[in-house]
């Protein structure tokens, strides 16, 4: 059973994830079908599943909203991001009461104002949803929230000078902003049947437009024919200001991929020419039949809408709506993240107990998440047709993936767990950063950057960026390596041994990747900007890692420092690596500058002190380390044993003894 125990696991790990490939038929609403229709935003065509997964991440840091009754405190429902979208789009009077805004500054929560009873405050704690507040409970501050994010605004400060309480109001300022184009993406907020507000519309145009060129002309006009085409086109100007997605395809005879237009300028569109718009009226037949609760109908404009855009050369948007939906429900990321937990669950506990089935089931663990792990990346380059690391949020994943196959690599070797513990901790924590990455936007936007040689483009990034994956696997052995040497007595001088070569080997990996994607990032730039060099800070970024690579194989070779402050030196990379992965992007120039993140410069400065204290362990006299404290008869450590060569003979002092 033991020796069977891997692969058991790994079969139970593999028929999980495979089951999220089975999804039940929807009895009532197709709101799978709904989330799979294209829009465009971001300049980009996704579905509308992508657009109320990104929002709902934008205002409430999770993909999902709880329904919680104000009585009994019971959570009644579960709203998926694209059920929220449709009761934003089509009854907002209803979404104004969802619990979506997240607000955790005192000073904040204190200017909304928010009355709530005590046994509801008491049910919401509970559920971990008190710092949640719906629009109807902000809405009377909502002035108040405007004003003092005004004159924020007007003072000029860049978000890295504002105070914690200006950041919270600019932040929940923004997010109410967002929530309102959301609601006013189809149609007029205020309007409630739609069929019958396109019908009034339509009905007005031909008398409307007649009196408007008779009025521009200076003829008598119909007033009141013009008052009625006027009073809905009023509506509709603020939807085509304020609509967040671009809903309804433009079908003109070959069209682009980009030829979308919101619903406002659609609409307004259809009073020049004189026909509304046949998205329009499916989408008009949605809305009247979900405020009617009649499925079947609903069912049948979303099937007759798809139809259309097969029909109209669309049915390459309908198809990347599909895929990308498909990938926003198998949620391979979060899969991998769960399994590297298990693999590194495992590696401990087999350090404890020496159990080597264990090992190697934390092995077949990190197996299947680099495999799914993999999937979600390839299926990320294929859904946009791009390298593997355009933003911020691909780098962390493809981080994380180039760490863990080098982790495996070194378990491959050594069997001895560190590969899995190492390859388990950066892969797990990579995508952790890469999820809190996805709250500020679309993670599939592109580089700021000029893309003009995405040739270049695609092998500078693959390249240097697995140059950080192995600094950072580095860095983490010699973590590692501090960590077993001062509180546990586990660092034998062979374990020592191991992960010093661990540390030199990948370093060397390191050293070559960095370099030569450097080099390739120099190439790109000349091909893209027309200079090799600028000391972008970008570029100044990778070239501390080069020259930090260099100063440790140089301290090793030359035999400059001790085997443990080789290891210090090898924490402090992981300080160069993580400056240059985030923060010359929140510098706020240069050509690769991403904007300040409030959060991430936080989490940051976090792990800049971690790292700190590890490397003052790690200069700590080895009297003070466990693993050598009690080492020798002479109080000498097995790594001065291993290094301490004989004593030479002494000469005699005095005459010599006779028999």
């Amino acid at each position: 059973m033991k020796r069977a125990l891997p692969w058991i696991v790994a079969a139970l790990a593999v028929l999980a994830f495979a089951g999220k490939l089975y999804q039940r038929p929807e009895k009532s609403f197709q709101v799978r079908e709904f989330g799979r229709l294209p829009v465009l935003l971001s300049g980009r065509v996704q579905p509308l599943d992508s657009v109320a997964r990104n929002s709902l991440l934008q205002l409430r840091t999770k993909q999902t909203v709880r329904v919680i009754d104000r009585q009994s405190g019971e959570v009644t429902r579960t709203l998926s991001a694209t059920e929220w979208l449709q009761e934003a789009l089509f009854q907002p009077e209803v979404a104004d009461t969802r619990l979506i805004f997240r607000v955790d500054h005192p000073e904040v929560v204190a200017m909304l104002k928010v009355n709530r009873e005590p046994s509801y405050m008491t049910h919401l704690g509970a559920r971990h949803e008190s710092q949640y507040y719906s629009f109807a409970e902000i809405l009377p501050a909502k002035p108040d929230v405007e004003h003092q994010a005004g004159l924020i605004s007007e003072s000029g400060k860049k978000p890295e000078q504002q105070t914690p309480f200006e950041k919270a109001v600019m932040g929940l300022a923004n997010r109410l902003m967002l929530y309102q184009r959301i609601k006013s993406s189809l149609k007029p907020e205020t309007v409630q049947d739609m069929g019958a507000f396109l019908a009034s519309l339509e009905k007005a145009m031909g008398p409307g437009r007649a009196a408007a060129e008779a009025q521009r002309e200076g003829k008598a006009f119909d007033q009141a024919a013009l008052d009625a085409l006027i009073a809905p086109l009023t509506l509709i100007e603020r939807v085509s200001r304020v609509a967040y997605p671009l809903m309804i395809p433009i079908a003109s005879p070959g069209h682009d991929r980009e030829d979308w237009a919101n619903a406002g300028h659609a609409l307004m569109d259809s009073v020049r020419q004189g026909t509304i718009p046949e998205p329009i009226r499916f989408y008009a037949s949605m809305n009247d039949a979900y405020r009617k609760g009649d499925a079947a109908t609903f069912n049948q404009a979303v099937a007759t809408y798809s139809q259309w855009l097969g029909n109209h050369q669309y049915a390459q948007e309908l198809a990347k709506g599909r895929h990308e939906h498909l990938f926003n429900h198998l949620q391979l990321f979060y899969h991998a993240m769960v399994l590297y937990v298990g693999a590194l669950l495992c590696a401990f506990i087999s350090w404890f107990n020496r159990n080597e089935f264990l090992r190697r089931t934390g092995v077949t663990l990190s197996v299947v998440a680099i495999l799914i792990h993999t999937a979600g990346l390839v299926y990320r380059m294929v859904l946009e047709g791009r390298p593997p690391v355009t933003n911020l949020y691909s780098s962390a994943i493809f981080i994380g993936w180039g760490t863990v196959l080098l982790g495996l690599a070194l378990e491959r070797f050594y069997r001895d767990g560190i590969g899995t513990v190492v390859g388990a901790v950066t892969g797990f924590t990579t995508l952790v950063v890469a999820h809190n990455l996805a709250t500020s936007g679309d993670t599939m936007a592109l580089l700021q950057a000029v893309l003009d040689t995405n040739f270049w483009l695609a092998t500078h990034v693959v390249v240097v960026t697995l140059g950080y994956s192995a600094s950072f696997v580095a860095g983490f052995l010699a973590v590692l390596y501090v960590l077993r040497g001062f509180f546990t007595s586990s660092l034998t001088k062979a374990a020592a041994t191991a992960l010093a070569r661990m540390v030199y080997g990948v370093i060397c990996f390191a050293m070559l990747f960095s370099f030569v994607g450097t080099v390739l990032g120099g190439i790109w730039a000349d091909q893209s900007w027309g200079r090799f060099w600028g000391w972008d800070p970008k570029e100044n970024g990778a070239l501390l890692i080069v020259i930090w690579n260099a100063v440790y194989l140089h301290a090793r070779w030359g035999k400059l420092l001790s085997e443990k402050a080789l290891m210090a030196v090898a924490i402090f990379g992981n300080i160069v690596t993580a400056f240059s992965w985030f923060g010359v992007n929140m510098l706020g120039i240069g050509l690769h500058s991403y904007g300040f993140m409030d959060a991430a410069f936080k989490w940051l400065m976090v792990f800049d002190v971690t790292q700190v204290i590890l490397i003052a362990l790690a200069l700590l006299p080895l009297r003070y380390w466990r693993s050598f404290r009690h080492a020798g008869p002479d109080g000498a450590t097995p790594e001065r044993h291993a290094t301490k060569s004989p004593k030479p003979p002494q000469p005699m002092v005095g005459k010599p003894r006779t028999a």
